[in-house]
């Protein structure tokens, strides 16, 4: 019988791109073309217009709210143009005409019976001269590992949960309530945010199914928060909620042509969310620009008792419940930004873009130092996943288990047993190896894990991340989000090359993903990491990037890639 470790290490390189991506596989892309920026919209820095052309091509008809930024729709809103209850309805009919029929993404698993109710209560409040802030009828999908308190189920994606009901709002949905946001619906993901198997095709859930790049269809729109991602790029929300334990917000804000800021571990609370490790995972905002990003995240902040990581967030400068006041167009002046080289190399096409934005950086007066040294998959020798596998297991029954007594499974053993007791139509593609190592773990007081993890962050802060920013003096260190997005690819998993989020997500630090431009019409991002609370000057450097370069433009939902 084969040793299910010995399987794990021989598929190493397949978990580049599961949820615990372990470093940037090296690799040859194909030689193709660079893209550049999309257009911009009149009087609106760093958005852009909806192409009437892509429209055309695609035959999906123009969008009232297509490529709206937030600060846009509550100027609506204060003006009259619109209400809260009509930006609900637009966007409620905007999931009904391309992700249920015409190019069907399947990013959204269900939209939420009693969005347009909340809406109106909104409406009602601002006609009282009540505006709770810049949320304040802004309609939002969170991921379906978030739970709400309301008639939508959280399930990550999974048949075994199907029709679970949350006894309570996670601490984020409870934060955007508060906002005064409305709660749209649940957006797709891969499975149990891509921790099943090895062979995962990233966007595929048992309840939704395959969810697809809104560019090109036949493509994978990365994970695992794939459909928070793909439904902010298609104008479907305004804005939505992932969840990252490695790459799963700035991998799929990346190949979505998106913005995806993932926090510091503590600063957003993971109470509520359905988990895999309670050392990485976190919660954040995917926006179309930086600055809707960063009004987002603003209201996801704050301590919560059910989760102790939030307590670090308590002191001085480490929280801010307004995050734009950081945005700064000539905020790259005189910052000091380090290069990762050694997250480079997966993909000429990629290195290509990420030399001209080092050059928009240099020129808009960075002080660049190339190259700094951050570790690799190899430097962790496997220590990422046997943390992951011995968390996984805790924390998810940890979870389950407090569903309550009507909840369909109650522990990982139970989901392992559904599904192999409805394989048909909950692994029809693929396994779940990864439950099967898990669940042969043991508690988080074994030699292994108490060793991996100290190997672990001893390599991603001290020899990492906080080594490189302390011995050259950087504010920031830029690299790849990733690659351009590949084929789905149901019979043998996901065909991921590379990418650069290892390091912040092993040592708990924030990232924010940009897009940088494009390889034959497939977007592709750059990544400003940093140390713990870095998030304003991420914020401030990423912004005055995007008001540099102006990448971002709408998807066109072409069928396939037009190659010349």
């Amino acid at each position: 019988m084969k040793d299910p470790d010995q399987a794990a290490k021989k598929h190493a390189s397949r978990l580049d791109r599961r949820e615990f991506l372990v470093g940037s596989a090296l690799g040859v892309g194909a030689v193709g073309l660079v893209g550049c920026s999309g257009s911009r919209r009149e009087g609106t820095p760093g958005a852009v217009a909806p192409a009437a052309v892509d429209a055309a091509v695609s035959g999906v008809a123009r969008f009232e709210l297509e490529e709206v930024s937030l600060a846009e729709l509550q100027e609506g809103m204060t003006s009259g143009r619109w209400t809260a209850r009509q930006l609900t309805e637009l966007y409620l009919a905007r999931i009904e005409a391309i992700d249920r029929q015409g190019p069907t993404l399947r990013a959204v698993i269900e939209t939420n019976p009693d969005a347009v109710a909340i809406a109106d209560a909104l409406d009602e409040e601002r006609r009282q001269g009540k505006v709770r802030g810049p949320l304040h009828g802004i309609p939002i999908l969170l991921k379906d590992n978030i739970a709400t308190r309301d008639r939508t189920s959280t399930t990550a994606g999974s048949l075994a949960l199907a029709g679970s009901i949350a006894l309570a709002d996670s601490f984020v949905a409870r934060r955007l309530r508060e906002a005064g946001a409305v709660l749209l619906g649940k957006a797709n993901l891969s499975e149990w945010a891509n921790f099943r198997s090895f062979r995962a095709s990233s966007g595929w859930s048992g309840r939704g199914r395959q969810c697809r790049n809104p560019y090109v269809l036949d493509r994978n729109p990365s994970g695992s928060s794939s459909g928070s991602a793909v439904a902010v790029a298609a104008s479907m929300a305004a804005a939505a909620i992932g969840t990252e334990t490695n790459g799963s917000i700035v991998s799929p804000s990346s190949a979505s042509g998106v913005v995806g800021i993932k926090p510091t571990v503590g600063l957003v609370s993971r109470s509520g969310i359905i988990p895999i490790s309670h050392s990485q995972d976190t919660a954040g905002p995917m926006g179309r620009t930086v600055r809707d990003a960063a009004v987002v995240l603003g209201a996801l902040t704050g301590v919560d008792r059910e989760d102790p990581a939030t307590g670090a967030s308590a002191g001085a400068g480490k929280a801010h419940t307004d995050y734009t006041q950081f945005l700064d167009e000539k905020g790259l002046e005189g910052a000091r930004i380090g290069v990762a080289r050694s997250q480079f190399g997966f993909d000429p096409n990629v290195d290509a873009l990420m030399e001209r934005a080092i050059a928009v950086m240099r020129s808009r007066g960075a002080v660049i130092v190339d190259p700094v040294a951050l570790p690799t998959s190899d430097d962790f020798q496997g220590a990422v996943l046997d943390i992951l596998l011995y968390e996984f297991k805790g924390d998810l029954n940890a979870y389950l288990a407090g569903l309550g007594p009507g909840a369909p499974v109650k522990s990982l053993a139970e989901v392992i047993a559904f599904n192999q007791a409805h394989a048909d139509t909950s692994m029809p593609y693929f396994g779940q190896e990864l439950f099967l190592l898990a669940e042969a773990r043991g508690p988080l007081t074994d030699q292994a894990y108490v060793d991996a993890r100290a190997r672990a962050l001893r390599v991603a802060r001290d020899q990492g991340i906080d080594k490189a920013l302390e011995d050259h003096e950087l504010d920031a260190i830029v690299a790849p989000t990733g690659g351009p997005a590949w084929p789905i690819d149901l019979v043998t998993g996901d065909h991921f090359l590379g990418g650069s989020s290892t390091p912040a997500a092993v040592a708990g630090y924030p990232i924010v993903t940009v897009p940088a431009g494009d390889v034959f019409g497939l977007p592709v991002g750059i990544s400003f990491m940093a140390g713990a609370w870095s998030e304003p000057t991420l914020i401030k450097l990423a912004h005055a990037y995007e008001h540099a370069t102006r990448h971002r433009r709408a998807p066109r939902f072409l069928s396939t890639l037009e190659l010349p």
